[in-house]
């Protein structure tokens, strides 16, 4: 049995200080594959750099998080663009929109989440989605792909069940951390009633830590009881989840 953590930010500056650490110990609870999603310019060194330490366990991912996307996002873009061919890339990512944070930036991010979803079909890579409070904007962006062997993850899905199935009808995954053990969370009920062949676990680390750990730094070793809870949920063995889960990252990833 082993896990696999979808979505972990582990070259954060959070981990600076203990990363072989975290990784040995995600490592001694299974949690033995680490896709690393991007987020721009400022961190794709180290997230590379954690990659080549740890070859056999983070899988680096390429992309301009929507957050990061600013009046100089065309010059991120085209860094992007220079870097997908020099080094391999096991996803396209983290992109989307997010209008929590940012609504005056809508129009950009949507063009660079097109950007985002053509290089993942030009490259046949699977697309790491960003979208909160944007559900209805991605749903009529990636309608204009239909038929073109798109796929990827709703990272943090943030939908109702009703949208959870549309996801699963386009033949993407939703990402299920943390989020799902919190008391007042959707999730559970969304979890509860999708099939787990549409389910893929995350830890969206350092944030997002499940219950009992809500509040502190999350780390990919928090799997398992995200797994746990699903699990619980489902009435299966958290070794279900696991197998099932870690087929879905496969299938998704190409590993």
């Amino acid at each position: 049995m082993y896990f696999t953590d979808t979505h972990t930010h582990l070259y954060a500056e959070e981990f600076s200080a203990d990363i072989d650490t975290v990784i040995q110990r995600a490592i001694q609870n299974k949690v033995t594959k680490l896709f690393l999603p991007d987020i721009d310019t400022t961190v794709r060194n180290s997230m590379l750099e954690l990659s080549r330490k740890y070859p056999d366990n983070c899988f680096p991912m390429i992309g301009l998080h929507p957050t990061s996307v600013k009046d100089n996002y065309k010059e991120e873009l085209s860094e992007i663009e220079k870097n997908i061919s020099a080094y391999k890339f096991y996803g396209i990512g983290e992109t989307g929109i997010d209008l929590y944070w940012d609504k005056n930036h809508i129009r950009e991010q949507m063009d660079a989440f097109t950007f985002h979803i053509e290089l993942a079909i030009r490259f046949g890579l699977a697309v790491i989605i960003h979208s909160r409070k944007s559900l209805n904007e991605i749903f009529t962006i990636l309608k204009n792909y239909e038929n073109k062997d798109l796929t990827g993850v709703f990272h943090c899905f943030p939908g109702n069940i009703k949208e959870a199935r549309h996801v699963a009808d386009m033949g993407f995954y939703l990402g299920i951390g943390g989020v799902v053990t919190y008391k007042n969370s959707t999730m559970a009920e969304v979890v509860k009633q999708i099939d787990i062949k549409h389910i893929v676990l995350e830890t969206d680390a350092p944030y997002l830590a499940p219950v009992p750990l809500r509040g502190k730094r999350n780390e990919s070793s928090n799997i398992p009881l995200i797994a746990n809870f699903i699990a619980q949920l489902k009435n299966i063995s958290t070794e279900e989840v696991a197998e099932h889960t870690s087929a879905n990252a496969k299938k998704l990833f190409g590993i």
